[in-house]
């Protein structure tokens, strides 16, 4: 890993710890150098404007100082082109839009030299992006999970049948090539997945959701994990 990915790595591990911090021997050993190393690291980080804090003694460490403004985004190119590729790839996703919204502006702030590389490596990048569904159903299903309000929608299912349901949103899931809605069938009283792109209209209600969680959808696959995911 070169120095300016790891820069970025590590004020991202930072951020990530919060309030509890990391030694430098932790953060040397997750990015294989010496202690020596991961210190230059934090002073070069700090030079830079990054508000990172630092305890002494027994269970110290360093972190990111809370509510601190982090330094000016630095990508490196493959970085750069990691993030267009993911995005591109996956444009029938939840909040793709933003997704796409953000990738532009995390390119807009990089220097001109990453940005030119940035761009020559991307033309080297092809991806066949599936069609994405509608994007007036997939904006009420977004909002409506966001706010965690009823969406009411029209959904065609696989026998052909047609109906108009409430449902409460809970997760949206992504399997076999096909993205779901999966929420509390208000019409069923259960819940239910549904293909979004077998939802024909959709619209936010102005009920709130009851309050069914995760947990009540059952185990994901073995190779299934949430975005947040490291």
């Amino acid at each position: 890993m070169r120095r300016t990915e790891r820069l970025v790595a590590l004020s991202e591990m930072l951020r990530r710890s919060g309030n509890r911090g990391c030694s430098a021997e932790n953060l040397a050993r997750e990015f294989g150098v010496s202690v020596r190393t991961v210190k230059r690291d934090l002073d070069a980080l700090e030079n830079s404007g990054a508000p990172i804090w630092s305890r002494p003694g027994p269970g110290g460490g360093y972190g990111l100082a809370s509510g601190g403004s982090l330094p000016p985004v630095t990508l490196s190119p493959a970085q750069a082109v990691a993030l267009m590729a993911a995005v591109s790839a996956a444009s029938d996703a939840p909040y793709a839009d933003l997704a796409s919204a953000g990738v532009r502006k995390i390119l807009d702030v990089l220097d001109p030299r990453t940005r030119a590389r940035a761009d020559e490596l991307a033309s080297r990048v092809w991806v066949n992006a599936p069609p994405a569904s509608s994007r007036a159903v997939r904006s009420a299903l977004e909002e409506a999970m966001a706010d965690q309000r009823v969406v009411r929608i029209r959904y065609t299912a696989k026998d052909g049948a047609v109906t108009t349901r409430d449902v409460e949103p809970i997760l949206f899931a992504s399997t076999s090539g096909r993205w779901f809605l999966v929420g509390w069938c208000r019409l069923r009283n259960g819940i239910r997945w549904f293909t979004v792109s077998s939802i024909e209209r959709a619209s936010v209600t102005a009920m709130a959701c009851t309050g069914h969680t995760v947990e009540e959808v059952g185990e994901p696959p073995a190779n299934a994990r949430p975005v947040h995911g490291g």
